[in-house]
């Protein structure tokens, strides 16, 4: 059961404690200010939850910056695996723009031996976490 952090019309940030799952899922492009406030705003939530598995739904999310993958790169992952988390997994439709955009967070996230994975749907990344559980 997923509870709600934040939800409004750039993105919807949710927990599910059953999973250890924090999950930023876009509805449109954000500006640099709001594509930072809803990690953020996960970030904070998991002090106090644990964490263990991260899932970004980016379908809807539109071309990430530059400055803000590299803002993403240098803040959020170390602060999320110094937080816990140990897997991460993205739902995206294979545009060309999000695969470049995800090439170069893999290169990052495999420098700490994050697995990471990429999915078409939000049931498959869900099944890979799990899959860890047994």
């Amino acid at each position: 059961m997923k509870n709600t952090i934040l939800d409004n019309n750039y993105a919807h940030v949710s927990y599910d404690p059953s999973l250890k799952m924090g999950m930023v899922a876009w509805k449109q492009k954000a500006s640099n200010t709001e594509y930072q406030h809803a990690f953020q705003v996960l970030l904070e939530h998991i002090k106090k939850n644990p964490m263990v598995n991260f899932l970004s739904d980016i379908r809807y999310q539109g071309v990430v910056s530059p400055e803000n993958r590299k803002w993403f790169e240098s803040v959020i992952i170390p602060q999320a695996i110094e937080l816990g988390v140990k897997h991460g997994a993205v739902v995206f439709d294979g545009n060309v723009f999000k695969k470049h955009y995800l090439n170069m967070i893999l290169l990052v996230v495999n420098k700490y031996g994050i697995p990471m994975k990429l999915f078409n749907t939000e049931e498959e990344a869900i099944k890979w976490f799990q899959s860890f559980n047994k």
